[in-house]
């Protein structure tokens, strides 16, 4: 079994991917989508969204991190992919999942589910441009706007050359709308050799369970929940193993965002670094009640030297 922090663009960005895999039950992790359009990136583009290509693509904690690259020039796309390979990529990952309208618009992320053979193209052109130790991987949704054609995506994208399929089992058009179709993963994994990892809805150990039923798939993707529940990975780790480890507490927490908002603000600008921090707690207030009282005094604050005083006083005696 495998457990996989997803690629969520606009939120799991390096520092986030820090702090939660040293929470530890993850596997590896994925960059934002580093967008390909006509053109060879230049290496600033690679490392700004994927830093950790200069530490070993390793996070501190010392879990892998894959490259991720959208886009829909097979050709295009097989000569970035090359490249990321030579900064230290150690695996290259290609969305076909993101449902994001701007993205969809250019030909990039889920729309290519309407296109079975684009999706076969690409994945055989980026297999034959990186070095055969490289694997190539891919992220799907279920499809466009229905699941039916599903199994084939996923067999083109097998055929391709894709040594692992991430299933999102949802449709672009069901966004990320409840409920995620656990039975469409079974399906897939009916057509295909490859390993076949399930995501979707898994927001909780009890969740993990049902979707381990229901979908047949031994490996899994965490995003929102996982962002909500930092320790999810643990839990469900510790879980599989017949084992049960005590739920992170708030105050073993705390550190840990304390962290993320100075990373944040080493980072960011400082009229963004506070809406970084908001969209994190925002998350965490969905499985911590401090949390919806530290949002409560944090969400109209912009200072950053305020933000600072309303955390500190907060920090665990040592």
């Amino acid at each position: 079994m495998q457990i996989a922090l997803a690629p969520m663009e606009g939120l799991v960005d390096e520092i986030l991917r820090d702090v939660l895999t040293r929470v530890g039950g993850i596997d590896w992790c994925v960059t934002e989508f580093i967008r390909v359009c006509d053109r060879l990136l230049p290496e600033t583009a690679y490392h700004k969204l994927a830093p950790e290509l200069a530490e070993g693509a390793l996070t501190r904690a010392g879990t892998p991190m894959r490259v991720q690259l959208l886009g829909s020039d097979p050709v295009c796309l097989a000569d970035n992919a090359a490249f990321a390979c030579s900064l230290g990529a150690p695996v290259i990952d290609l969305n076909f999942g993101c449902p994001a309208k701007t993205v969809n618009k250019s030909r990039g992320g889920a729309v290519l589910l309407k296109e079975p053979e684009l999706l076969h193209a690409i994945v055989r052109e980026v297999r034959r441009a990186v070095p055969a130790a490289i694997p190539v991987t891919a992220k799907m949704r279920l499809g466009f706007d229905s699941p039916d054609a599903a199994p084939e995506c996923a067999q083109a994208l097998a055929e391709g050359g894709a040594a692992q399929l991430v299933v999102h089992a949802r449709t672009k058009v069901d966004g990320y709308k409840p409920p995620a179709h656990w039975e469409w993963v079974a399906r897939v994994q009916d057509v295909v050799a490859v390993p076949v990892f399930a995501n979707g809805e898994i927001w909780s150990v009890d969740d993990w369970r049902r979707c381990r039923e229901i979908s047949g798939a031994e490996n899994i993707m965490l995003g929102r929940g996982l962002v909500s529940r930092p320790d999810l990975a643990r839990q469900i780790a510790a879980a599989r193993a017949g084992d049960e480890v005590l739920p992170m507490r708030w105050d073993e927490l705390l550190p840990l965002l304390q962290d993320f908002w100075r990373q944040a603000r080493r980072k960011l600008a400082p009229r963004y670094a506070p809406g970084r921090l908001k969209q994190w707690l925002a998350m965490l207030t969905r499985s911590y009640p401090e949390a919806v009282a530290l949002f409560a005094e944090i969400r109209r604050e912009n200072d950053c030297a305020r933000i600072d005083a309303l955390l500190n006083p907060l920090q665990p005696a040592s």
